[in-house]
């Protein structure tokens, strides 16, 4: 008997790697964009993750992709999905 049933689709973010420095483990800034609610100007919001890194090859300065995961550690909800750019 086969099983049909899928996984459901992951969140995914997007942002810039502000620290590297614990081992396997990476904090990730992912900035968005939202309207204030009272004087409908444009704000930008931002976010920090902890993300694991299980080949630590993410740095400083890097933009990567992180995915949602389940609980590795006690803050850690986000696995490193991939580099989008290196830091210059």
């Amino acid at each position: 008997m086969a099983d049909t049933t899928e996984r459901n689709t992951r969140k995914e973010r997007q942002g810039v790697v502000v620290s590297d420095v614990q081992d396997k483990t990476i904090i990730v800034r992912v900035e968005r964009r939202t309207t204030h609610p009272l004087y409908a100007k444009t704000v930008t919001r931002s976010k920090r993750y902890h993300v694991h890194d299980e080949a630590n090859e993410a740095g400083v300065g890097d933009t990567v992709r992180i995915a949602e995961t389940r609980p590795v550690s006690k803050l850690k909800r986000w696995r490193l999905a991939g580099i989008v750019e290196r830091a210059k």
